[in-house]
């Protein structure tokens, strides 16, 4: 099993930034391609960035450019998130998995769930 926690979220403007952590614990989780993903209210939740353990990394159109994934030195998740906008608001939610179909960010890949963190981007 996988433990994960998320943090960082928060309340900024429109053109600000944010950084959400997750921290990951338990079995295998080094073996595993970690992502965030979001949910807007009354929205599904879609894929936002991945990292693989390969190497690889996923991007969402939405947020090419502007967001940045990547782990620190502890094997965090890091999730830079720069020129933000109004569409971004939603629960972030980390994940992780062994992705064998190479389908990073779709949502159903996933088993290993965090409880979210909140980012709200207002104008």
């Amino acid at each position: 099993e996988v433990h994960l926690v998320e943090s960082g979220g928060a309340s900024v403007q429109v053109g600000g930034s944010l950084r959400l952590s997750c921290a990951a614990s338990g079995s295998f989780y080094d073996h595993y391609c970690m992502a965030w993903f979001r949910q807007a209210p009354g929205k599904e939740r879609e894929g936002v960035a991945a990292l693989d353990v390969t190497g690889a990394i996923a991007y969402a159109n939405s947020v090419k450019g502007r967001f940045t994934i990547s782990k620190d030195n502890k094997d965090t998740l890091i999730l830079q998130m720069d020129s933000l906008q109004t569409d971004d608001t939603g629960v972030y939610y980390c994940a992780a998995d062994f992705i064998g179909s190479g389908d990073y960010l779709r949502v159903g890949e996933y088993r290993n769930w965090g409880q979210g963190t909140q980012v709200t981007v207002s104008s």
